[in-house]
């Protein structure tokens, strides 16, 4: 099991508050991600739950018990964090078996588990080498495979892809995605890269400082953002966001286009413009189109083969049934 509960949890340092009393429910067997600016609260309420951190206001109960008090390593959760702090002079084996020695079960149970977990994780042919002797990835699912023997109630990952490479991050990324698919226990993953939430998430926890703006699927941040931070922060690359005239003819202080929803065309459009940088990508290409008469740069998404030149005459039109609209206080229209 796996059924999280913060209920009015708040976190200070001194006199400064870093988290308002906040409310979130975390379903058994979610994939839950945390995710937001950096210094918006995201590692710290982890560390909450994880008792890492001792809360200021509140509670926190695991599986229908109070752990507000409990210590770490009572909580029944596993922790990985972006360093992989592996022991370099013990082989992986007894590296992912090392808190089962801690927690004194027989030789036999360690190994089992062990060897469980080298197979779920293909570390099955590198149990007898040494981290040194491992790739970033290959670490990674050393310190993974530590957590996994625990058999914890939930895993909690801290950022856990920041210090390997972009193509090891996108792989590590399937992997987690594949793991938590194995083994059904709930995962809460902190992140500050919208994308890693996007792709991996069940259920986003979008923050800012201290404060929860959203919960929902990715699909639905990315379909109905409450707010002009969450449409900004969802979504690569961002919403496009004009005001003035263009604003006021939707009856708001601010609207808001994916740069997926704007069609280009040679001929006429709603907006006209040049272009500007373009970025190809292969399968899609972004154009940064500056609008005539107003100070303002749109991005675009187009397809691969569309070929246009800096300094190129475009029209835009948004997709109409795309359009975000937003108040004065950033809050979404219906």
């Amino acid at each position: 099991m796996g059924h999280i509960v913060l209920d009015k949890v708040q976190k200070a340092f001194g006199s400064v508050e870093v988290i308002p009393p906040l409310d979130l429910e975390i379903d058994e067997g979610e994939f839950v991600v945390f995710v937001g600016p950096s210094g918006c609260g995201k590692s710290t309420l982890l560390r909450l739950i994880a008792g890492l951190e001792d809360v200021t206001g509140g509670a926190i109960r695991i599986n229908g018990e109070d752990a507000t008090s409990v210590p770490p390593a009572k909580r029944g959760l596993a922790m990985v964090f972006q360093s992989y702090a592996l022991y370099p002079h013990m082989t992986v084996r007894k590296n992912i078996a090392f808190p089962l020695r801690m927690a004194k079960l027989d030789r036999a149970e360690q190994d089992r588990r062990v060897e469980q977990a080298a197979a779920v994780l293909n570390l099955t042919d590198y149990l007898d080498r040494r981290p040194a002797a491992l790739s970033g990835g290959q670490r990674q699912r050393v310190a993974i495979g530590r957590a996994i023997v625990r058999e914890p109630a939930a895993f909690l990952f801290d950022e856990p892809l920041s210090n390997l490479d972009a193509a090891l991050r996108v792989g590590m990324r399937l992997e987690i995605s594949e793991l938590h698919e194995r083994l059904g226990t709930t995962m809460i993953y902190v992140t500050h890269d919208q994308v890693e939430a996007m792709t991996m998430a069940d259920k986003i926890v979008v923050l800012r400082a201290g404060r929860i703006e959203q919960v929902g699927s990715p699909l639905d941040l990315y379909r109905a953002p409450r707010n002009r931070f969450v449409a900004g922060f969802i979504g690569s690359p961002k919403m496009n966001f004009l005001e003035g005239d263009d604003a006021g003819r939707h009856g708001a202080h601010a609207i808001g286009i994916r740069p997926e929803h704007i069609a280009l065309s040679t001929g006429e459009g709603t907006w006209r413009g040049t272009v500007g940088v373009s970025e190809h990508l292969g399968s899609d290409t972004f154009f940064h189109v500056h609008l005539e008469g107003r100070r303002q740069t749109v991005t675009v998404r187009a397809g691969g083969e569309v070929e246009l030149r800096h300094g190129d005459t475009i029209h835009l039109t948004p997709d109409p049934e795309r359009i975000h609209r937003f108040d004065a206080e950033g809050l979404r229209l219906p």
